[in-house]
């Protein structure tokens, strides 16, 4: 339904005040004048600045920055309509101002009056609530911001003289990843990306990804990952990315085939550093959706309830920023089963409830190194899509591990022996053989050497990686998930 009809019906059902949290003023405004001539009803406006506007029944020159005033004028008058306040949030919580626009309600019956508080934030004092009810304006979708990035596109054109170039899936990525913003926002965000040279480009989508973001803002609590990985950057996890890949269409559809459920989630248990972050990276690398991390070391507040609100609000912002990835790294160590009531469990609580009712496209990627730090309630079979294990890499997948980080060094990894490095790095996780490969770099700089397979045995040989170091707890670790878990390789 239109925003239109859903306004129609509130003014229509009598309510005396109807309160609207926007930033879109002009919309709101012009959608009200649509109204009253439709409905056949006067409209009546008040602000700070010009006071009562629209009627012949009250003084509007008494005092016209006071809200106390012009609601006593209005409830002294016989005047009907609809009366639109804009900023009038500052005053609710002064007693005088809540107890005319009780009398003014009330007095509905008799004269019917409705009130529409218009501000970008509005908090309804407990008095109001029997008589007032919110309105909230309809964001755009898919097909109205393609409208969008072709309308600024044309006038953009008109102006310059030539034509915006732009793909068609960037259009629809643009589209998609701009769901949840008022019109406002995404026109200003639209409008930028045009202006700036006339081209939309992949880039373009990163950049709206982030202005989207900024525009949300979280409190630091849900951050923005700028650097998304590609798969390509990730090697072995051969059943995790064919996974992912059979997911992929539904999860971008706007309307899910019959039968097919929208992905929710997947909890990767592994040992440290082998490459459980950088695969939830590469989830939102490889399907082109934002990647949003949230830090369980900053939602903790120390007065009660703030930690469960944080959270609310970090789920509610990364619902906004849907389809998305919301990655929490190293999950346990914010569900302590041991909280004994406190903070843990009001947050385990939160989350458990969001992540069965929730029905936004956020895909929720958990990592986790100490199974048993996990509650129990957090694993039960449907919580999440499935849970797989990452486990040591394999040798040919530690060849391909010196192989990309080799080549993000530039070097020739042609010219190293890679069957032998993978040998030599038995037990070592992908952390780990990174680390060989920096250090061995430095070395070889330091000597004025070329970076040789010498340098990187060296590097190996004096390291001893977690699979020796922590060998009874990893096992410990392969065992629990052999029969409860999924292998990612």
């Amino acid at each position: 339904m239109s925003d239109l009809h859903d306004l129609e019906l509130l003014i229509e059902s009598a309510v005396p005040i109807i309160y609207v949290e926007t930033p879109e003023e002009a919309r709101l405004d012009a959608l009200v004048k649509r109204l009253g001539n439709r409905l056949g009803k006067p409209i009546i406006r008040w602000s700070v600045v010009s006071g009562l506007q629209g009627t012949h029944n009250v003084d509007s020159s008494k005092d016209k920055s006071n809200p106390g005033t012009a609601l006593q004028q209005i409830l002294q008058s016989d005047q009907e309509g609809i009366f639109v306040f804009f900023d009038l949030h500052p005053w609710l919580e002064e007693p005088v101002v809540v107890r005319l626009l009780r009398e003014i309600g009330k007095q509905y019956s008799q004269i019917a009056r409705t009130l529409i508080l218009v501000s970008p934030t509005v908090t309804i004092p407990s008095e109001l609530e029997t008589l007032s009810v919110k309105f909230s304006l309809s964001l755009p979708g898919r097909d109205d911001i393609i409208a969008m990035i072709l309308a600024e596109s044309e006038a953009w054109g008109e102006k310059k003289k030539r034509r915006v170039q732009a793909r068609q899936e960037v259009v629809e990525a643009l589209a998609r990843n701009l769901i949840g913003l008022s019109f406002s926002d995404c026109r200003a965000i639209i409008r930028s990306l045009i202006y700036d040279n006339g081209i939309l480009d992949d880039q373009d989508v990163e950049k709206a990804i982030e202005a989207k973001y900024k525009t949300l803002d979280s409190d630091g609590v849900l951050s923005f990952e700028m650097e998304t990985a590609r798969f390509t950057d990730v090697a072995g996890l051969r059943r995790l990315k064919e996974w992912l890949g059979y997911r992929r269409e539904v999860f971008l559809s706007d309307n899910a085939p019959p039968g097919l459920d929208t992905p929710k989630g997947l909890l990767l248990l592994g040992v440290q550093g082998s490459g459980k972050s950088l695969a939830a990276k590469a989830v939102a690398g490889a399907w082109q959706v934002p990647l949003l991390r949230l830090d369980f070391a900053a939602l903790y507040n120390k007065y009660y309830g703030e930690t469960e609100k944080n959270l609310r609000n970090s789920l509610k912002t990364a619902e906004m920023m849907a389809p998305a990835v919301l990655w929490i790294d190293e999950i346990e160590k914010g569900l302590s089963p041991d909280d004994n009531g406190g903070p843990s469990k009001r947050v385990l609580g939160t989350l458990l409830t969001w992540m069965a009712e929730r029905e936004s496209r956020v895909f929720m990627v958990a990592t986790a190194n100490d199974i048993e730090a996990l509650p129990p309630e957090l694993l039960r079979k449907g919580r999440f899509d499935e849970i797989f294990f990452v486990d040591l890499p394999s040798d040919d997948v530690r060849e391909e591990i010196f192989r990309i980080h080799l080549e993000l060094r530039e070097q020739d990894a042609e010219s190293f022996d890679l069957v032998e490095l993978g040998k030599a790095s038995s037990g070592f996780s992908g952390a780990e053989i990174e680390q060989a490969v920096v250090a061995s770099v430095y070395a070889s700089f330091a000597r004025k050497e070329d970076l040789t397979d010498v340098h990187i045995l060296a590097e190996l040989a004096q390291t001893k990686p977690l699979s020796v170091l922590m060998a009874e707890k990893i096992h410990g670790l392969r065992a629990w998930a052999a029969d409860r878990t999924v292998p990612a390789d």
